[in-house]
């Protein structure tokens, strides 16, 4: 019996969304949900990692309790659930790494002054960051000092000896865990090698010692590769919220969803993950000379917008509105405003190259590591990298003319983006006492409850923003702060939870109290799926909060801190690297749609139980964004409760003797 079509409304939950799919549907155009169903039933052995097919006697699928409980060369369920689950951290590790290697050398090529149109914008982060890698500061050049961080960072990736600079950030109690139980990464690169070499056949048959590099490994990712890319980037095109001079700027103010592609103007859409282009891209946008070519061509200006996690990044920086998350990228085009759609690498449907057959938009791939047939290639020069921009803008600009009608949404929402971890520091405690302290008081006091991480993709398999959306509005009516990144934090922003005023009116007493005083929203936008990194710096401050003054303390580990994770509309291997780090950090973290071990009984037990008392964090799985979300207030409240706060407090007015007694400790 053929499964029943999904309706609209059960695609996806926003408007402009359901708008171009039903205008995709009338002129016959397949979207991803049309693929998503055509591939129905989908295979119940690679859902469930018990597929293996690592070599060419298989494949083969392993059913425990039946003749078929092992495959060809004798491996269990165990070992096969292990090995499939460790092949997608090492992918999703690899992913974000050679983004932060593509980073680190166009760092070093600006230090050097090799590559025009780059520079180093945020002076000061650069001379905080230099002291870890052991760099010189005081007395030397700003180029000498990035020249050797540079130089320091790119060896990380594969260094013979010695263990990433980047860990030392972690908690001291978290450190010497990762050391007892051989976790610490020693390169990059070598942990991901390692990873698909031990689960190649006949390497690692034992599923807890495979498990053990996939920690490794992902670790090199969180504590390595993604927080190289989103501190350099940082140094390179500005700290969101722009912390050292904030007289002058704030976090950026938005709009988010199709509607903000505009009929009168050029609409150019950046896509991908990689900053290198679309920053050019934000700044060739508004050279007078592209403005006046545009309006030549009968616009009335240029509009840049951005999809996926290229959107995250720009927007941080530049303001500029976000079209959509992943699952939309094909509604742009359908729109039939979209000029040129310019792509990197990661997350860009094949299937555009189809899409755009029915519209005049180019579609145009920019890196020799991503490319789609049947699409335009323009290789971005990074050494000539403003002209680059530029002829790419030029390009779109052409084909405005070939324009044969638009269908845009009406559909955006205002929204506050760019809180990286020094611009909450900065809006908690002001510009000569940036801290975490107030944070920790106010977890403490019990008006804030907590904090959360709502992170990850879109997945066809589920309704489009709603298991984001309504999971984090469980949470921040139930006073848990949330902190969010890549496709999860745009889900947010179109719902409008980035909006302070509309965001408040559904935040817990506490937690409204809290957002007004400090005039914060209750969802902080932290960046792209990459800058997951910012998270753990955030949570290893608020264990050194506690360090410097015993009465904030909450615990000595990231493992104590009443947080959560989750990833309720995950898809990516990308995604499984991320809650590998994160749970190997002490955080419990909660998956959606799907999880890939569940065929093995004791590999799922091991992570979602076992792993709580190796590393006091551990996964678990639920889709239902409203369990969900009990599930991760349950366990706020049960580290709550381990730290003897699980009752509110009132709020103490300090008379001078008890400032006398702050200032003395």
């Amino acid at each position: 019996m053929a499964k029943k079509e999904r309706t609209t409304q059960e695609k996806s939950r926003d408007n402009a969304s359901r708008q171009v799919i039903d205008a995709a549907k009338e002129a016959g155009i397949e979207l991803v949900w049309d693929r998503y169903e055509n591939q129905q039933p989908q295979c119940k052995f690679g859902s469930e990692g018990n597929c293996c097919r690592v070599c060419a006697m298989g494949p083969c699928r392993i059913i425990p309790g039946t003749k078929r409980d092992r495959g060809i060369c004798g491996a269990d369920v165990d070992t096969v659930v292990a090995r499939n689950f460790v092949r997608m951290i090492a992918a999703g590790t690899a992913a974000h790494s050679d983004h932060g290697r593509g980073v680190a050398q166009i760092f070093l090529e600006t230090a050097r002054g090799e590559v025009p149109g780059y520079e180093i914008k945020d002076v000061e982060k650069l001379k905080e960051l230099a002291p870890m890698y052991d760099v010189e500061v005081e007395g030397r050049e700003t180029k000498e000092i990035a020249i050797e961080l540079g130089e320091k960072v790119i060896k990380e990736f594969n260094q013979a000896e010695g263990g990433l600079k980047m860990l030392e950030r972690a908690p001291e109690k978290r450190k010497d865990l990762w050391k007892k139980l051989g976790a610490i990464p020693r390169n990059i690169d070598r942990e991901v090698v390692e990873a698909m070499h031990r689960t190649h056949i006949g390497v690692d048959q034992d599923y807890e010692n495979i498990l053990l590099q996939g920690t490794r490994t992902a670790l090199a990712d969180g504590w390595g590769g993604s927080m190289i890319a989103t501190e350099l980037q940082d140094i390179l095109f500005g700290t969101p919220g722009d912390p050292w001079r904030y007289a002058t700027r704030e976090a950026n103010r938005l709009k988010a969803n199709l509607g903000v592609l505009k009929e009168d103007k050029v609409n150019i859409i950046v896509h991908g993950h990689e900053p290198l282009l679309s920053e050019m891209i934000a700044v060739a946008s508004r050279d007078p000379e592209m403005i006046e070519l545009a309006k030549e061509m009968g616009a009335s200006g240029i509009n840049v917008a951005g999809m996926c996690c290229t959107a995250n990044e720009i927007l941080m920086r530049h303001g500029i509105p976000v079209a959509g998350n992943f699952l939309q990228q094909e509604l742009a085009i359908v729109t039939g405003s979209v000029e040129m759609m310019i792509v990197d690498v990661q997350c860009v449907m094949q299937a555009l190259s189809r899409v755009v057959h029915d519209f005049h938009t180019k579609l145009v791939t920019t890196s020799e590591k991503a490319m789609i047939r049947e699409a335009t290639h323009m290789p971005f020069d990074e050494e000539d990298a403003l002209n680059s921009a530029k002829n790419l803008i030029r390009k779109a600009i052409e084909n405005y003319p070939q324009r044969k009608g638009v269908n845009i949404p009406d559909d955006s929402e205002d929204a506050v983006a760019g809180f990286s971890h020094e611009y909450i520091k900065y809006m908690l405690g002001g510009s000569f006492r940036s801290s975490y302290w107030p944070l920790n008081s106010n977890i403490i006091d019990g008006r804030i409850r907590g904090v959360a991480g709502v992170v990850g993709c879109n997945n066809p398999a589920v309704t489009l923003d709603d298991a984001h959306v309504t999971l984090i509005e469980e949470l921040i009516a139930n006073d848990v702060l949330v902190v969010q990144t890549g496709c999860s934090a745009i889900a947010a922003a179109k719902a409008g939870l980035m909006e302070p005023e509309k965001a408040l009116k559904k935040a817990g007493p506490g937690l409204r109290a809290v957002c007004e005083a400090v005039g914060i929203p209750p969802v902080l936008h932290a960046g792209a799926c990459v800058d997951n990194s910012r998270i753990l710096i955030a949570l290893a401050e608020m264990v050194a909060v506690g360090q410097e003054n015993s009465r904030l303390s909450l615990g000595n580990d990231i493992s104590e801190l009443p947080v959560a994770g989750a990833a309720p509309e995950w898809m990516s291997e990308k995604a499984i690297a991320i809650g590998q780090y994160f749970v190997t950090s002490g955080v419990y973290t909660v998956f959606g749609v799907k999880f890939p071990t569940l065929s093995s009984e004791t590999v799922t037990d091991y992570l979602f139980n076992k792993y709580e008392d190796i590393y006091g964090g551990k996964w678990a799985f639920e889709p239902d964004p409203k369990k969900m979300a009990q599930m991760m207030i349950d366990h706020i409240d049960k580290k709550r409760k381990a730290l003897g706060i699980e009752k509110s407090r009132e709020r103490v007015l300090f008379d001078m003797d008890m400032r006398r007694g702050l200032e003395a400790e």
